[in-house]
């Protein structure tokens, strides 16, 4: 482009003569639908519904989440202080390691569900010396639900037997 040639290469295909003025646009042909294509991709609109969708799904998957650790420790709690309360129970005087059994197993019954009190055992041992029974609960980890790894979890009481001089 040089002095001899009136054209500013924009948009309009027109010389520009003295009393011809430029073209109102400086867009080359086929521009437009670029720069029709570029305002849509930045336009925010419609971008709430899609951000609210996504971060929707993400928080109820951490809300489920955390109920689902809230459960988990609920049971692992719920069995351990059965376990300890039937070992208390079968070291009193008197008291036999099979009544222990028994008092866990209505415990975990009346506390969660009676599946969960299925492999309950007891035996007699020492703890620094001292004559204890302990009390040993193996049962499922919820995992899903209520659901979850048969004896994923085992916990175990201990408590001091009582003896009458």
């Amino acid at each position: 482009m040089g002095a001899h040639h009136p054209d500013d290469g924009r948009a309009g295909d027109r010389a520009l003569g003295p009393r011809r003025s430029g073209t109102v646009r400086g867009v080359r042909p086929g521009h437009r639908s670029r720069r029709r294509l570029l305002r849509r991709l930045a336009d925010d609109r419609g971008s709430a519904v899609a951000e609210f969708a996504l971060v929707g799904v993400l928080l109820t998957a951490l809300l489920l989440a955390v109920v689902q650790l809230a459960l988990a420790l609920h049971v692992r709690n719920t069995v351990l202080d059965a376990a300890a309360e039937g070992a208390r129970y079968a070291a009193l005087a008197g008291s036999s390691p099979a009544a222990g059994i028994e008092r866990t197993r209505l415990l975990i019954d009346a506390a969660i569900a009676a599946e969960y009190a299925a492999d309950v055992s007891a035996a007699t041992t020492t703890v620094g010396g001292v004559p204890a029974i302990a009390v040993t609960v193996r049962t499922s980890l919820p995992v899903i639900g209520l659901l979850g790894p048969e004896r994923g979890l085992e916990v175990t009481g201990h408590a001091a037997v009582e003896v009458l001089d």
